[in-house]
């Protein structure tokens, strides 16, 4: 290898150092000695394109990892929610009342219907709708003309009947005058006859009179006898027929009697009385307007009191019995107590009617029609845990709840258990204790969830 020029000072031929020469650098000088003639290092950026991506990647590292930390310790996913836009409820233990709410609409103790028992046409109206009434007061006035007819004729064949039955009586009369003096004749016959008897025998015994004499007042005697006989028997048969024949016409007397007390209790319907006191709540008659028999015409409640008619839901029909209890909201800042008193088993459009009857007097100011909004026990009070209903059930089914933790600053979603419901309140079965705090308002927007953070 050819050696390098140089001059006396250690300088290359170019002018530079030896010892500044980058190709030198880090190595040491072939002249050896002192050192001065030692490469220095060449300084390099610390903050490569190498380095700067492993930084990156160590710090995406490193924030996964916390994150998997930080959501496995509370619970996933969470959702950030406005503390003043939810629902916090707290469990309690109670008495559990089953009830259902239902509307009873307010109907009389009693209602009349009005009735035209004769069709005719509409005299007169005595009344208006809503008019109060006592028992017996016209309400209106139908004629017919027809009805009237038959109860003219039914009182004229009741007028032959009477003279029919006079003169039947009369003739029974004479006959049994007539009877009686013949047997008094008779009888009388038979006391001369048989005086007249005694005294021949005696003389035909002693051979004084002829024996034709006595036979003939005997014979005579013996006819007389056989003729009262047949007279009492002839008396006692026209006895016997007579009043068979006066029996029948009484029992036709009787019938026509009957049917003009019918006709004339039929011709008096034509006013149409009120039944009951009460109030006349409908009314449906014009003057000149024609009914036909049996037509409703209005009716007339009892008004001192009142019932409530409820209809209900078919899927408690089987538990729905007489004598349950209910009770009314504030009605003039007064709840009142009722009971059922009767249930219809018919179902109609998935719902079944019942009476409830108050307990006591009923409202003074509750009118027909009014609705009524009550309570109706299912069954009695129970100790339970008890949850207030609201929007969540629809979203978990009753399965799952949000919890408030003991701070209060997050909820965590727990799995419950819920029994028997009523309209304020779900029976806790399982996974709450009295004290939890439950957000019991809609879960709709939280989506899936694990816990909510309450700001």
């Amino acid at each position: 290898m050819a050696p390098q020029d140089s001059t006396p000072n250690g300088t290359s031929s170019d002018g530079t150092s030896a010892l500044e020469s980058p190709l030198l650098k880090g190595r040491p000088s072939s002249g050896g000695g002192t050192g001065e003639g030692v490469d220095r290092e060449i300084e390099t950026a610390f903050f490569t394109p190498r380095r700067i991506g492993m930084g990156l990647a160590a710090l995406l590292f490193l924030g996964a990892l916390a994150y998997g930390v930080w959501t496995t310790a509370t619970g996933g996913q969470v959702y950030t929610v406005d503390r003043e836009k939810v629902t916090v409820s707290t469990v309690t233990q109670g008495d559990f009342q089953e009830f259902i709410a239902v509307t009873g609409t307010a109907i009389p103790e009693q209602t009349v219907f009005l009735g035209a028992v004769e069709g005719g046409r509409v005299e007169e109206i005595f009344l208006q709708e809503g008019a109060m009434v006592e028992r017996g007061d016209p309400i209106l006035r139908l004629s017919n003309n027809d009805l009237r007819l038959q109860l003219a004729r039914t009182e004229a064949r009741l007028a032959e009947q009477r003279s029919s039955m006079q003169q039947i009586r009369m003739d029974m009369e004479q006959r049994r005058l007539s009877l009686r003096r013949d047997l008094a004749q008779i009888k009388n016959q038979i006391r001369q006859l048989e005086r007249q008897h005694r005294r021949q025998k005696q003389l035909h015994e002693q051979n004084l009179i002829a024996d034709q004499e006595f036979e003939q007042t005997r014979d005579n005697l013996q006819y007389q006898r056989q003729r009262l006989a047949l007279t009492r028997s002839a008396y006692r048969q026209d006895s016997l027929t007579y009043q068979t024949r006066l029996d029948q016409q009484r029992s036709q007397q009787q019938r026509l009697d009957d049917r003009y007390e019918t006709m004339q209790e039929t011709v008096q319907s034509l006013t149409v009385q009120a039944p009951i006191d009460g109030q006349v709540t409908s009314l449906n008659a014009e003057l000149g307007q024609i009914i036909g028999a049996g037509t409703r015409v209005g009716q007339v409640d009892k008004i001192d009191h009142y019932e409530l008619r409820a209809q209900i839901d078919e899927f408690y029909i089987e538990r729905v019995r007489h004598g349950q209890t209910a009770t009314t909201e504030a009605l003039g800042d007064t709840t009142h107590a009722l009971s059922v008193d009767r249930v219809y088993p018919e179902v109609e459009n998935g719902r079944f009617e019942v009476d409830l009857a108050f307990q006591g007097d009923s409202p003074p100011d509750l009118r027909r029609g009014q609705t009524v909004r009550l309570r109706l026990e299912l069954g009695q009070p129970k100790d339970a845990t008890l949850l207030a209903r609201g929007g969540f059930y629809q979203s978990t089914g009753g399965n799952w709840a949000y919890v408030l933790t003991e701070n209060g600053d997050a909820a965590v979603r727990r799995p419950i258990r819920l029994g028997r419901q009523n309209p304020n309140y779900f029976e806790v079965l399982g996974g709450l204790e009295p004290g939890d705090k439950v957000i019991t308002s809609s879960y709709d927007t939280f989506g899936d969830a694990d816990r909510l953070s309450l700001e």
